[in-house]
């Protein structure tokens, strides 16, 4: 057998060194579990959680009811309200639905406010509403059963808001973070703010913590 040369045989040993070094600084697999959404005690870093929406819906629409000036309509039903635009203005990739959902929710659940899906800045959240009047040019359906002209009730209140992000460096190099929930209830027909509230979310943790 030809001795391996001693350059080769050196190679070797580096690269098994450092592929046994790599191997073990690799994190040991960590088993998934399942959680509790109502009994959610996981950690919590620096951005926001699902918690944090939960938190901020509840407590905005608790102040919006609370304001009195969500009465009735003049027949007696529920407001209507449109989503008019909700802004990100924080370094995280927010998927601001989540709050309006939340809101949503928790004021349909009130009985005193109804949201319509089929007016919105952006377009209809759910555009079936509206092509589903199509059907009315339709000879294969029971003209019956389709939608007539004049049902759809038109929204009178409008939300808009903000979510904003105030950083700020505190005592021992740490860092704090204010997220502000600013919501806006408008009556459309006046163009007068009904309601007006914010919630803050804060953090205090590490300065080198990255945000995404």
């Amino acid at each position: 057998m030809t001795p391996e040369n001693p350059m080769t045989a050196r190679r070797n040993l580096l690269l098994g060194s450092a592929a046994l070094l790599l191997a073990a600084c690799q994190p040991q697999d960590m088993p998934t579990t399942r959680v509790d959404p109502r009994n959610d005690r996981s950690p919590i870093g620096m951005g926001l959680d699902n918690r944090d929406f939960e938190q901020a819906a509840r407590e905005l629409v608790r102040s919006m009811l609370d304001s009195g000036r969500l009465q009735p309509r003049p027949d007696g039903q529920p407001r209507v309200m449109a989503i008019s635009r909700i802004t990100n203005d924080t370094t995280l990739r927010i998927n601001t639905n989540e709050l309006v959902q939340l809101v949503s929710v928790e004021l349909n659940n009130s009985g005193r406010v109804v949201t319509t899906t089929a007016v919105g800045l952006e377009g209809p959240s759910d555009p079936l509403a509206m092509a589903s009047r199509q059907l009315r040019q339709s000879g294969e359906f029971n003209q019956r059963t389709v939608a007539a002209r004049g049902q759809m009730i038109a929204p009178d209140l409008s939300l808009s808001g903000n979510i904003i992000q105030r950083t700020n460096r505190v005592d021992g190099g740490a860092q704090r973070i204010d997220y502000v929930f600013q919501l806006n209830l408008t009556n459309i027909r006046t163009g007068i703010a009904l309601w007006q509230g914010q919630e803050v979310i804060t953090r205090v943790g590490s300065g080198r913590t990255v945000m995404w």
